[in-house]
């Protein structure tokens, strides 16, 4: 009868550490898996707004042109990670930046969030907080875009972007570990300083 007794002490302690390292290996796999998770990269992407309109002066929307630049940033982002595309789209409260997001946020029924123009180190230090491990797009201007990209510790040698030039697209890839890396693509109807349509001749 002791022994019995004894055997099914035995079994039940068995039991139990079983389940305490069950426990405890389900508890380290969790716990890794949402650390690897929150330390994931994060990319950024920078474009300046499209084509602008003559007219209004003061805040003009896109011209036909911009109007097929954005329609064309849409659909190269629209499936930018495979699964989904861009995660957050921000502008600043221009229009013609306001109107090149929201042609990507319209395809991937996102809202587009506002940022001041001239405060830069703020909403980059949000981005990087709220959005780690996301893909995030933001439309910015020939004259913010390079200091954007410097602050985030990416390249700081970002040419000067030319007046008519709006064909540029850099993508920021900022891993939790390791360097920020910088990469720029060209996309649309292409940029040539002589004013040429270099794109019919290739």
């Amino acid at each position: 009868m002791r022994n019995d007794m004894s055997d099914q002490d035995r079994r039940r302690k068995r039991r139990r550490r079983r389940i305490q390292v069950i426990i405890i290996y389900t508890a380290i796999a969790i716990g890794l898996a949402w650390f690897f998770e929150s330390q994931a990269t994060t990319t950024i992407i920078f474009v300046r707004h499209a084509e602008k309109a003559s007219a209004p002066a003061g805040d003009p929307g896109l011209s036909e042109a911009g109007q097929r630049r954005a329609a064309e940033l849409a659909r190269q982002l629209v499936d930018a990670d495979v699964i989904r595309g861009v995660d957050v789209v921000y502008s600043t409260p221009l229009r013609r930046s306001k109107e090149t997001a929201q042609a990507v946020a319209d395809a991937l029924d996102l809202p587009v969030n506002t940022y001041d123009v001239d405060d830069v180190e703020p909403i980059l230090e949000s981005i990087l907080k709220m959005h780690k491990g996301k893909i995030i797009l933001v439309v910015a201007h020939s004259n913010t875009l390079p200091v954007l990209i410097a602050n985030l510790g990416a390249s700081k040698r970002v040419p000067p972007i030319a007046e008519d030039e709006y064909d540029n697209i850099y993508i920021i890839s900022i891993p939790w570990f390791g360097k920020t890396k910088t990469i720029r693509l060209r996309y649309g109807e292409p940029y040539s300083p002589d004013g040429s349509a270099l794109s019919k001749a290739l």
